[in-house]
């Protein structure tokens, strides 16, 4: 997914099952907000994760769950790509494999 200029060079990937899933607890660490309350979060998981996984799949969602906490609805999808800033440029680009995790609750 994504434009590789002329002349640029690429990397291929290597998926590890394990490595997915700590991905997708981390990102659940960072959309934490240290509350107890009643919440609901939005997975946003790549496709390419899914493919990769395949029946394994489940053990992504279920760490987020983990690290969410009971009191947390989940609700999410598949994407073909993300597109969100990046975390030391700041400018947005096309990310890919990853997980993205919304939360939202009220005060």
């Amino acid at each position: 997914a994504g434009d590789i200029p002329e002349g640029w060079g690429a990397r291929l990937m290597r998926g590890n099952f394990d490595h997915l899933v700590q991905g997708a607890a981390e990102a659940a660490h960072q959309a934490n907000a240290e509350t107890v309350r009643d919440r609901a979060a939005i997975l946003v998981s790549c496709i390419g994760r899914k493919l990769l996984m395949g029946q394994r799949i489940a053990e992504e969602v279920e760490a987020v769950q983990t690290v969410l906490g009971p009191r947390t609805a989940i609700s999410g999808f598949y994407s073909y790509g993300e597109i969100s800033p990046h975390a030391q440029s700041g400018v947005c680009e096309l990310h890919n494999q990853t997980m993205t995790i919304t939360t939202l609750w009220e005060e």
